[in-house]
């Protein structure tokens, strides 16, 4: 990740290049630490409070220090200027901190990668792998932690069989949720997508699309659905706070249908955005 700009609690902005993470936080020993990685569109984020409202529930289900909600957004205000007015990818994070010392806090702003606009044409290849259902509290559903391991060896696998995305689905093929994505699919006017209950993340711009889906002509259902639902579909998409909505090209070498509702709800979405 190339840093554009770095804010540290205590020390507002810092060189990139320093370190700012003790070495007997928890956040580098366990993982304990919580994050939210979110759109800056011209300068100005999107849905910040939103982000910032499950970063403090996150940090509550892992059992971090409160999230001092104000120093927070103080933090993400600072490094904002290293935009320069153009879409960037803001990251907020709560550490755990040391045992005897207080929570850290940092944001992070970095420019948004460039494969995404590259191969959103052409819709992403995406690959099922076996997840589980986090149902249970000890499990964290719908927590954004930094213990992201199994996310990234789902990535690094998706690459080893030549495709840009993992689909989590559970032992009995019902399909969960993206690495760092939520999974749409269309058949005629209706929208399906996974159903929160089944421990997977409550993403901000799934619930956006949830806002602007009638608006582009499309109802939404929501529910627990198998793979082969989404193979049959007449068009299939991704949705997060960085790749937007990102069309599905194929699953598992299976071709899927490239349909209008991916692209009618990025341009909106992109429109929500610039008046926001």
């Amino acid at each position: 990740m190339t840093l554009l700009a770095l804010a540290v609690s205590g020390r507002g902005l810092v060189d990139p290049r320093e370190p700012v993470v003790r070495a007997d936080d928890e956040a580098l020993l366990r993982g304990r630490a919580a994050f939210e990685t979110l759109r800056v569109y011209g300068g100005k984020p999107f849905r910040l409070e939103t982000h910032v409202d499950r970063l403090e529930a996150s940090a509550e289900s892992i059992g971090l220090p409160p999230v001092e909600r104000r120093e927070v957004e103080e933090l993400a205000a600072v490094v904002l200027p290293g935009a320069n007015n153009s879409d960037t990818v803001l990251r907020l994070v709560w550490t755990a901190g040391p045992a005897e010392g207080p929570p850290t806090g940092l944001a992070l702003l970095s420019p948004v990668p460039e494969w995404i606009e590259e191969i959103r044409p052409r819709g992403a290849r995406a690959v099922s792998l076996l997840g589980v259902r986090a149902v249970v509290p000890w499990l964290l559903p719908g927590v954004k932690s930094t213990s992201y391991a199994v996310n990234l060896a789902a990535e690094a696998e998706a690459k080893r069989r030549n495709a840009d995305e993992a689909i989590f689905v559970d032992p009995d093929d019902y399909v969960l949720e993206g690495t760092v994505t939520n999974v749409w699919w269309r058949s005629d006017e209706t929208l399906f997508t996974p159903a929160l209950d089944l421990g997977i993340l409550a993403g901000v711009t799934r619930a956006t699309l949830f806002e602007l889906a009638p608006s582009c002509g499309y109802d939404v259902k929501e529910g627990a659905y198998l793979l082969d639902d989404v193979l049959r579909a007449d068009e299939a998409f991704t949705s997060s706070s960085v790749r937007e909505v990102m069309p599905l090209a194929e699953i598992d070498g299976v071709a899927l249908g490239r349909g209008p509702a991916a692209d009618a709800l990025q341009q909106a979405l992109r429109k929500l955005a610039a008046a926001s």
